[in-house]
């Protein structure tokens, strides 16, 4: 017997609650960062850290702290490889749960003007449009993945575009964590602007957002 829209849209919901509500009884980065440096277990340190990834964004934990934690653990190329596998991977089981549970819900929804214009974007320009919402700073990480399981866009686009689109703010943060040691350094001190300036264009966008909104009084009747 197949399972009702909205029971599989409870079940989502409930997953997420409870993977967000794991960070209570674990830390992601005291893991990474206490769990793989050394031990019996050092040969599955990369594998063991991208599947740790992917949980802890499926738990709403910071991802920047994650991409940090690459760089300080595996340096600079083998922790920006492993920091985007694990985010394409987050990504990825995120969509799955999201296009599983979520859409033949939240369909009815996507009638409406805006989310139906993104809808079409998304499934007529997959790529290049979910390419462009991860390389803009400031979206939630979590927000676009669902975003994209609920529209039509095709599970191949979807990563691609992920794994390409997060390398600049994920290069960022994990050159940092691997020359935090070293806060002088060009490395360093590059990365760090990098970051701040990611930071200022979200804080412009968020505002010029803002002013673009109605003022609340003009909104309906008073």
């Amino acid at each position: 017997m197949p399972i009702p829209p909205l029971v599989r849209l409870a079940l989502l919901v409930t997953l997420l609650v409870a993977a967000a509500s794991s960070l209570l009884v674990w830390s992601p980065r005291q893991l990474l960062l206490q769990g793989f440096s050394s031990g019996p277990y050092a040969m599955w340190a990369a594998p063991a850290f991208v599947a740790v990834f992917a949980l802890a964004t499926l738990a709403f934990f910071p991802k920047p702290v994650l991409n940090a934690a690459a760089g300080v653990l595996f340096g600079v190329p083998q922790g920006l490889m492993l920091a985007v596998a694990g985010t394409t991977l987050g990504a990825a089981l995120a969509f799955g749960l999201g296009r599983g549970l979520g859409r033949d819900a939240l369909q009815p929804l996507l009638k409406k003007k805006v989310l139906a214009a993104l809808d079409r974007r998304l499934t007529a320009h997959g790529f290049r449009s979910m390419l462009l919402l991860r390389m803009v700073p400031g979206i939630p990480f979590q927000a676009i993945n669902f975003a994209a399981a609920f529209s039509g866009i095709r599970l191949w686009s979807f990563t691609a575009a992920t794994a390409v689109g997060v390398l600049p703010g994920t290069a960022a943060y994990v050159t940092a964590g691997a020359s935090a040691s070293s806060p002088t350094s060009p490395a360093f001190l590059i990365s760090t602007a990098v970051m701040v300036a990611m930071a200022a264009v979200t804080f412009v966008s968020l505002r010029r957002a803002q002013q673009a909104m109605p003022p609340h009084d003009a909104v309906g009747p008073a």
